[in-house]
């Protein structure tokens, strides 16, 4: 641990040198505006909106990339940035006499066709539905893909002659063709059966919407099915109408059933169907399937219901037939230490053409690693390897055998672009500047976008030509200059890094944002912005599109704004992220507590003005504080908090905790709920009606045993907001809410 904190430090100072170079100077100027909440969220919202570089699709074609724009698809030339064609213009191609309103579009393998989305209407955090078009641009016919009712998932075949999709539960394929619909599933109900398209939960905790993916050679189809009849409803009410309507979806809470899932091949033609043998046990979960380079040979994962253990099972799709090719179990992965497998961490598995090898991730290690396997799960070396966080694979060039991937091997706080040979030789960094990077690879790894950002730097990108990527970019494609320029007409104090010392022997990587005319023989109350949640992170040397300019209006307020990544956030590790395993809060708060402390003793914080904020997880740490940590906190603000973690659902809460049938304890010892007798101080909660998320009844019930408590308290609730809180006027209401009762309170 030692040895990893000193890098980290001296590039802290490096960092910290450069933004206060970079700002100061700017707040030297007498004549600078300073920023309001309209500028952020009112009137004048957008001020300090970035500029991106969206929706560039790569054509297989060397050297052009396509774009939706203003209705139109239109293919671009790499290496000069000019339109070449018009791929599709909804404008001349109209339905009805109508102009579609185009939401996205996939392109065919050949590049010949286009799906088009259009009045795409969300679900969830990751799903919707949508009515589809498919565009023939040698015949110029636009068809309608969906004649019923809208669908969900539509997604060319690898030859470009069909398109499968989900509707109302089950599968369908079209041959484009005919237009023919041949319905490869049937039992699919609502609440009941889904066949091809995640449950609520495998949505928002394993990151997946669609659930079902074609085979190379187009004639199959594999998905894996959803048994959710067992699992209990939530009902969640919305309001508007004269009389209430109830919302109802399948939520498994934390110890109770989960769906039953089952992996399918069906045949696109015949419809005939073959099951694959996950084994005897029902109460798993398969979180991920995808076909090797054989057309004949399906990979699942497999993972029992405490996460305890991932298996990459390689299944014959004619027999459905199964072996067991690799095993990630968290003995192996921190020498027997109990912990937990993350997807996450395994969830860069590349086929290679050969096919007789495949690329993984796993942190056997105790850090995530590039590793090289046979198809037999026989390991042929690592990759990567080092005291430091692969954060992403990025993909693999098998002409050059050269695999590029995000790290953290900088710093924890920052992430930079490598790449290195398929034998772990010549490694080479292709980032130089500090800060934060993704780069987006053409499908043959001869171009690539690199996109950096640092906490003084908005978003640029940069076109580079893989054989030179040592050299200059080709071109820039995004500097925004014009928000440089308008930041430089604003007083912005600039983010200073730090670590805080903890009892238990940690430094916790920290931020500090300070008012623009500080003075260090005054003392200032202190804000802290809290997250907090396993392998999560709000230190990080990146452009702050979230709060940052808030804070610059709490800053111009004379308040010193802090954040600190406690024990059980990312980049650092797999013994510091799962330090936090089977208690979740416990050590979490422990180390806000002790980094208010620490910031106390400091020559220029005022020790009785400590406050503390957070959202979600970080509402759920800040309950604790204001709770367990009543005399250090002098004012607390808890948006969307979960406040007992029975009531969150089973994929998160027991990767974590275990079911609370096996961890009683870690669930009740740590709940706000539990502690609510011990709130004091100025507590404000802040909750969203409409939450499918974190649910309204967290706070329902933290209400509950304040009152039973006899505790003083505010909350206020937004009528229908779902997690995000947002629509309209809703985040200007938030953010003025929430300055206002800091500005009272501490």
């Amino acid at each position: 641990m030692f040895r990893l904190v000193l890098p980290v430090i001296r590039l802290l100072l490096l960092v910290t040198t450069f933004t206060v170079t970079a700002f100061t100077t700017q707040a030297q100027t007498t004549s600078l505006k300073t920023i309001s909440l309209d500028d952020i969220w009112g009137r004048n919202a957008g001020t300090f909106a970035a500029r991106t570089v969206q929706g560039v699709n790569w054509m297989k074609a060397g050297g052009f990339y396509t774009t939706l724009s203003d209705g139109r698809v239109v293919k671009f030339s790499i290496t000069d940035g000019k339109a070449v064609d018009t791929l599709f213009d909804a404008r001349s191609n109209r339905v009805g006499g109508q102009t579609i309103e185009l939401d996205d579009y996939q392109l065919s393998a050949d590049e010949s066709k286009l799906l088009l989305t259009t009045a795409e209407e969300p679900i969830y955090r990751r799903s919707s539905k949508a009515t589809f078009y498919v565009f023939d641009q040698k015949t110029g016919r636009l068809q309608l893909l969906n004649k019923v009712s809208k669908v969900q998932y539509a997604t060319f075949s690898p030859d470009g002659r069909r398109v499968a999709f989900m509707r109302d539960n089950n599968l369908f394929a079209v041959d484009l063709n005919t237009m023919v619909e041949k319905q490869l599933t049937s039992d699919g109900k609502r609440n009941a059966v889904i066949n091809g398209g995640a449950d609520w939960v495998y949505e928002e905790e394993f990151s997946m919407a669609r659930a079902f993916e074609w085979s190379p050679d187009s004639k199959r189809v594999a998905f894996i099915r959803f048994d959710e009849s067992r699992v209990p409803e939530y009902n969640m009410q919305t309001w508007g109408e004269l009389y209430p309507a109830d919302y109802t979806f399948k939520y498994p809470k934390a110890g109770e059933a989960n769906s039953v899932v089952n992996v399918w091949v069906a045949d696109a033609t015949t419809g005939a169907k073959v099951k694959v043998d996950t084994g005897l046990e029902t109460d798993i979960y398969l979180p991920r399937i995808q076909w090797t380079k054989n057309a004949n040979l399906l990979s699942v994962r497999r993972m029992n219901r405490l996460q305890t253990r991932l298996d990459l099972l390689h299944a014959d799709a004619t027999t459905g037939k199964t072996t067991v090719v690799l095993t990630e179990t968290p003995t192996s992965a921190l020498g027997g230490q109990p912990a937990y497998v993350d997807l996450e961490f395994t969830d860069d598995l590349t086929y290679l053409a050969d096919g007789k090898s495949f690329i993984w991730t796993s942190e056997r290690s105790g850090f995530k690693h590039v590793y090289r396997y046979d198809m037999s799960g026989k390991l042929l070396g690592p990759i990567t390897s080092g005291n430091f966080e692969v954060t992403s694979l990025l993909g693999v060039d098998e002409k050059a055998r050269t695999a590029y991937y995000i790290s953290a091997e900088v710093s924890p706080l920052e992430k930079h672009l490598y790449r290195i040979g398929l034998d772990g030789q010549n490694k080479q960094r292709l980032s130089n500047e500090p800060g934060t990077y993704s780069a987006n690879f053409s499908p043959d790894f001869a171009y690539y976008l690199l996109s950096h950002t640092a906490s003084n730097s908005p978003l640029t990108v940069s076109l580079f030509r893989s054989a030179n990527a040592d050299t200059k970019p080709m071109r820039v494609l995004e500097t925004n200059e014009r928000l440089r320029q308008r930041l430089g007409q604003y007083t912005i104090s600039p983010k200073r890094f730090f670590t805080v010392p903890t009892p238990s022997g940690e430094r916790l990587n920290a931020w500090t944002i300070r008012p623009p005319d500080f003075d260090s023989t005054k003392r200032y109350p202190v804000l802290m912005f809290v997250y907090g949640g396993p392998g999560s992170q709000t230190v990080k040397n990146e452009w702050d599109s979230r709060d940052f300019f808030w804070y610059q209006t709490l800053a111009q307020k004379g308040y010193v704004i802090v954040s600190v990544d406690n024990r059980g956030t990312g980049s650092r590790g797999n013994a510091f992220r799962t330090a936090t395993y089977g208690q979740l809060g416990k050590l979490e708060t422990q180390d806000q507590i002790d980094a208010a402390r620490y910031l106390k003793t400091l020559p220029y914080v005022d020790p009785g003005r400590v406050g503390i904020w957070g959202w979600s997880y970080g509402g759920y740490m800040t309950a604790l504080c204001m709770t367990l940590g009543a005399d250090v906190f002098k004012t607390g603000i808890s948006v969307a908090p979960v406040t007992n973690w029975r009531f969150y659902d089973t994929i998160y809460t027991e990767r974590y905790l275990k079911r609370p049938q096996d961890n009683a304890s870690g669930y009740d010892d740590n709940s706000p709920v539990t502690h609510a007798a011990k709130l004091r101080g100025n507590y404000l909660l802040i909750h969203g009606t409409g939450d499918d998320n974190v649910h309204f009844q967290n706070s329902v019930e933290f209400v509950n045993a304040l009152v039973t408590a006899g505790r003083p308290f505010r909350s206020f609730y937004y009528p229908n907001r779902n997690h995000g809180i947002y629509g309209g006027n809703t985040r200007m209401h938030l953010y003025q809410m929430m300055t206002d009762f800091i500005v009272e309170k501490l």
